[in-house]
């Protein structure tokens, strides 16, 4: 019996800043971020999108197409989570109508969490074959202003399926774990920002994939040349391009750029125009993969490498199912991407500043975002959706 990814959709905000309105207002060339890091754009959510809303947007086509009856757990992975004891994910659970017999929990350990929340639904689609587990990854990337960091901003969320013979990409049983407890990156509570090294936490996740891919070639029979594409974590997309040259060298594989280019650049394209997206970013990343990848990709074997900083990681691998260009959403995502607004620089200041009330008071928010679930008002200290 396999067990994978049966369909997979994401979202991401109606508003865009170009990194080159950034570069100017810093006075540098548009190259240290279209070149140097392969962004180009970051999406920054409106003033009524939150990890809730972009969550329930990303699933509301697959629950579309199977319905509520047959999902029996949401498993809802972020690290920008909205409460300290209740789980984000019931209120999606309301705002798509789920069961009342569908569990819901909330998992958090940095970017890593979404991957955590794939192996935990295989497990549980392998007990109840007849049930599918709904996974959601949400969160929005949020740096201080005027850091290394602001680049690399964004949101999004991105939803699967998890079901017994899945029509994406089937999920292999073996994986590689590494764990260490460092700060490379983190946010205190009282903070809405992270604190981040970025060169230190470039080293963690380089060392963290070496130890990942070694404990998965103990476990697994597949080696490095097994696999057509690989997908990475993506805190900015010229990751990738690291990542798989540390692979490559830790398997003491001599790679061109043009191999390096044609084992993961189709994993880029979304993430070079929305930004890192934490938890998503990953498997926006698959999405991009067989969205956008020309060869038919069916049979073929894909390294997944999940990372989160702090820090835990994660190697494993699928098959991608022949017929799986039938089961895509690609025309929806690409028109949600060429129907964003881009914002100046001064618009972006405004939607980073935008009061998050903390009084309890009645705060009405305005109408902005164009997805269909929207965050209406904080009031009481309750956060109020509604379905637009």
């Amino acid at each position: 019996m396999s067990v994978g990814i049966d369909e997979i959709s994401f979202y991401t905000s109606n508003y865009f800043l170009d990194l080159r309105t950034l570069a100017d207002v810093q006075k540098i060339e548009s190259g240290k971020y279209y070149q140097g890091i392969w962004q180009e754009r970051m999406s920054m959510a409106a003033p009524d999108e939150d990890v809730v809303t972009m969550a329930a947007n990303a699933a509301n086509p697959l629950i579309d197409r199977v319905g509520t009856d047959t999902i029996g757990t949401l498993l809802f992975a972020t690290e920008t989570g909205i409460d300290q004891s209740k789980a984000a994910g019931v209120y999606v659970h309301r705002l798509l109508g789920l069961n009342s017999n569908c569990r819901v929990v909330e998992l958090k350990q940095a970017c890593y969490s979404a991957t955590a929340a794939v192996q935990m639904a295989c497990a549980l689609v392998a007990r109840q074959p007849n049930k599918k587990v709904l996974v959601i990854a949400s969160d929005v990337a949020r740096y201080d202003l005027d850091t290394s960091g602001e680049a690399t901003q964004g949101c999004g969320a991105v939803a699967m399926l998890i079901s017994t013979n899945p029509r994406l990409v089937e999920i292999d049983p073996e994986v590689g774990n590494y764990t260490e407890d460092v700060m490379d990156f983190w946010r205190p509570n009282y903070r809405t920002t992270a604190i981040v090294d970025g060169k230190y936490s470039t080293k963690i996740y380089l060392k963290s994939l070496k130890h990942a891919w070694e404990n998965f070639v103990e476990v697994s029979s597949l080696a490095f040349n097994d696999f057509s594409h690989f997908c990475y974590h993506l805190p900015f997309s010229r990751m990738a391009e690291k990542a798989h040259k540390h692979l490559a060298k830790v398997n003491k594989v001599g790679l061109s750029l043009d191999q390096i280019e044609q084992q993961v650049e189709d994993t880029l394209h979304y993430n070079r125009v929305i930004g890192n997206s934490y938890t998503a970013s990953m498997y926006i990343g698959l999405t991009s993969l067989l969205e956008n990848c020309k060869d038919n990709l069916a049979g073929q074997k894909v390294g997944f490498f999940s990372y989160g900083s702090g820090c835990v990681a994660e190697f494993f691998s699928g098959t991608v199912v022949p017929g799986y260009e039938q089961c895509l959403h690609t025309l929806t995502h690409k028109n949600m991407l060429d129907a964003r607004r881009e914002v100046t620089y001064d618009e972006y200041l405004t939607l980073y500043h935008y009061p998050d009330p903390r009084d309890g008071e009645h705060h009405d928010i305005p109408e902005s975002t164009t997805g269909r679930y929207r965050l209406a008002a904080i009031s009481g200290h309750k956060r109020e959706y509604v379905i637009c």
